[in-house]
């Protein structure tokens, strides 16, 4: 892919690149922060408007419901038109949502809030996939994306304790209104970004009297660059057993230390919690520097490492859950944290990797959504049907059969990343 770089490698300057990064590092703290504070906050709303587990299950569902519908149609539309100030208006709009639940008294009311969130949170990511991708070199790719994805369980963490908190201090409803407040700040930030050009949707004719040509995608050709894509769909299952764990893991293990303790302290079971997620803050950079430095040898590194620690994960997940708890369940479990966001770095990357550079968030959009649909979604549901049936034990003693899937669909995809790399049209993506 051709594409207009400084000397430096980098498209909008090295300084301005960053800074664009730190906003969208802070903007998807400030999701998860925004998407997760619920889940500190169970016991209480239980209590006060008396919800089942699988319930409030489903108020963490709904935003990958959301998300789900919304993502790729939000996603196409910031290709085409605007990348930053769609972000901005993202943000503002899930930040609004989620203030506004604290007001409400009922779970269908509730419910339809954390919908609403979802749809404000359906385009930002992949929109700021794809501007990373034209802003940094594309040696640093997957180190970015490890990077910024470090930022989703600093979220969770800091939700979770935050809710917490403030849930015994002032109330659960006053949670929701103070975590909002800066998400509506730093989406007005985005407005001020600089942005690439939108990309021109062309090919080149393979065929035919005007072989050579270079003419304008239509649907079929958009749909076939994303759809009969071998690398692409099945990179994108591999995310899904993986969003699958996770989701659910983020939305249970509060309640799961909660259920352990004596003296139940949420508060204390999300600092529990959080431990174990904080590696995440290590395993996601960590992920993206180990992928990028396999790729110096191994071509299909992006998808080959993310099998492999996808496999390692599961492997952690199952012992942990076969042990009594305890410390050692803990230092297990805390192992698997540093693994779980391993794969994200050189996932992420394939779907900007092969494809035309004037859907890049288009792509990632697809991934969104598949992986909502199928994984995010379905997760804290899953477990909390089977806590309520069985145990919530039970329900995590079941999670690595999704991670050994994921798996399976990330080496599966490895044989046919590099060929389909090399396919992809060149385009030249400028600076605004």
């Amino acid at each position: 892919m051709a594409e207009t770089k400084t000397q430096n490698g980098y498209l909008v300057g090295k300084g301005f690149a960053y800074y664009f990064f730190v906003l969208l590092f802070l903007l998807t703290v400030i999701d998860y922060l925004d998407r997760m504070v619920v889940t500190a906050l169970f016991p209480f709303m239980k209590a006060d408007l008396g919800l089942s587990d699988m319930q409030l299950g489903l108020l963490v569902s709904a935003i990958f419901w959301s998300v789900t519908v919304f993502a790729l149609p939000a996603a196409f539309f910031m290709d085409r038109w605007s990348r930053k100030r769609g972000i901005g208006i993202c943000a503002i709009a899930w930040s609004v949502a989620c203030a506004v639940t604290g007001f409400l008294k009922s779970f269908p009311s509730i419910f339809t809030a954390r919908l609403m969130m979802g749809i404000g949170e359906a385009g930002y990511n992949p929109g700021g996939i794809a501007m990373i991708s034209a802003f940094f070199p594309e040696n640093k790719r997957a180190q970015m994306n490890g990077i910024l994805n470090a930022a989703v369980p600093i979220g969770a963490v800091v939700g979770s304790i935050a809710g917490g908190i403030i849930a015994e201090k002032l109330g659960w409803r006053n949670a929701f209104g103070i975590v909002a407040i800066p998400g509506i700040v730093v989406g007005l930030l985005f407005f001020t970004l600089k942005d690439y050009k939108t990309v021109e949707l062309s090919r080149v004719v393979a065929a035919g009297v005007d072989v050579g040509k270079k003419v304008k995608m239509k649907a079929a050709d958009i749909a076939k660059e994303l759809l009969k894509n071998p690398s692409l769909i099945t990179n994108f299952f591999g995310y899904v057993g993986n969003v699958f764990v996770t989701t659910a893991l983020l939305t249970w293990l509060p309640t799961y230390f909660y259920k352990l303790m004596d003296k139940p302290d949420m508060a204390s079971a999300s600092m529990q919690s959080a431990g174990i997620f904080l590696l995440a803050m290590v395993g996601a950079p960590v992920g993206g520097v180990v992928t990028d430095l396999v790729l110096k040898r191994v071509k299909r590194a992006r998808m080959i490492v993310p099998a492999i620690s996808t496999v390692i994960t599961a492997v952690l997940l199952f012992v942990a859950f076969s042990m009594p708890p305890g410390t050692n369940q803990y230092i297990v479990l805390l192992a698997m944290g540093f693994f779980a966001p391993f794969f994200v770095a050189g996932a992420a990357s394939v779907t900007q990797d092969v494809v035309h550079a004037g859907l890049r968030s288009t792509s990632y959009g697809l991934g969104v959504l598949v992986q909502n649909l199928l994984g995010a979604s379905i997760g804290p549901v899953f477990v909390g049907a089977i806590s309520d049936s069985h145990s919530l034990l039970f329900g995590f003693q079941l999670l690595p059969i999704f991670m050994l899937f994921g798996a399976v669909m990330f080496f599966i995809g490895s044989f046919f990343y590099t060929r389909d790399k090399n396919r992809v049209e060149l385009a030249t993506v400028e600076a605004e």
